[in-house]
């Protein structure tokens, strides 16, 4: 497994790699890698022929006040779960790399980015689509891997890719989660011990929604509200959102009525946890 620093790297592996007739697999992550960018890079080494690894900390996707300084990071480990895991190269660049002086160009996106976790993070998605857009010119992938985790960001890329036309297959891999079923994120480290053990009740609230709609209940309010109790039962959680909109348009729905999905933001202390799940 290699190790690349710069664009011209990246560059010339891959064009070695097509000149043969290969196939070419990204997982975009901004690295702490856990389980589930594990599951991702396994899926990437499955379908192609080669794989790529992004391990970027991208400062643009960051807001006023939010961790970029303190979020989490080690190489080290992150090489090790790639090697062992099937990747075949690693793109590590420095900020500079990718967003040099006088870097005046972006790409940005509305009505998707409208609800969610962008009505509360202000250019957040302009920095995920440019970063994500530099990537794949970049690495001029086949296939690109992002978990359902960020149900949001999966269908603001899938819209991104269509949009302009790229000419790769975005593919949205299951969520990982804890035997607790808390979804594996790289900011679950931030939490106190007492934090973790409220945690799970975000996923219990998204079971109950589940179970709500299988049993016919389709009032969003009913199931909301229920959800909102369940998870007001822990004390150090903090409600940012809960939402259920349509599964394609992102905009909000007063019945489920499939596809649809549910998605919540809840806050511990400083930790900002998200969920979700889809009815299909």
């Amino acid at each position: 497994m290699n190790i690349a620093e710069t664009i011209n790297q990246v560059r010339q592996t891959v064009k070695l790699w097509k000149g043969q007739g290969l196939t070419v697999g990204l997982v975009p992550t901004m690295g702490f890698l856990h389980e589930g960018h594990e599951s991702l890079i396994r899926q990437s080494v499955k379908d192609n022929d080669r794989t790529v690894v992004s391990i970027f900390v991208n400062p643009m996707q960051f807001g006023k006040n939010e961790d970029l300084e303190t979020y989490p990071r080690d190489f080290q480990r992150d090489s090790r779960i790639c090697q062992e895991a099937g990747a075949d190269l690693i793109f590590h660049p420095a900020p500079e790399e990718m967003y040099p002086p006088q870097f005046f160009t972006y790409t940005d996106m509305d009505t998707l980015t409208d609800g969610l976790c962008g009505s509360g993070r202000p250019g957040h998605f302009r920095g995920v689509c440019t970063v994500v857009g530099k990537l794949f010119h970049i690495a001029a992938p086949d296939r690109a891997y992002f978990g359902q985790k960020d149900a949001q960001q999966l269908a603001v890329i899938k819209k991104m890719v269509r949009d302009l036309n790229f000419d790769l297959e975005v593919v949205g891999c299951p969520t990982v989660r804890e035997a607790d079923g808390l979804a594996k994120s790289s900011r679950n480290s931030y939490l106190s011990e007492e934090e973790r053990k409220q945690a799970p009740v975000l996923r219990q609230a998204l079971s109950y929604a589940e179970a709500a709609v299988r049993a016919g209940e389709t009032d969003v309010k009913t199931i909301r509200d229920e959800m909102i109790r369940m998870i007001e039962t822990k004390p150090l959680a903090r409600i940012e959102y809960i939402e259920f909109v349509d599964g394609e348009t992102l905009q909000p729905v007063s019945r489920v009525e499939k596809p649809a999905l549910a998605a919540l933001a809840v806050r511990f202390g400083k930790t900002r946890l998200i969920d979700n799940c889809f009815f299909q």
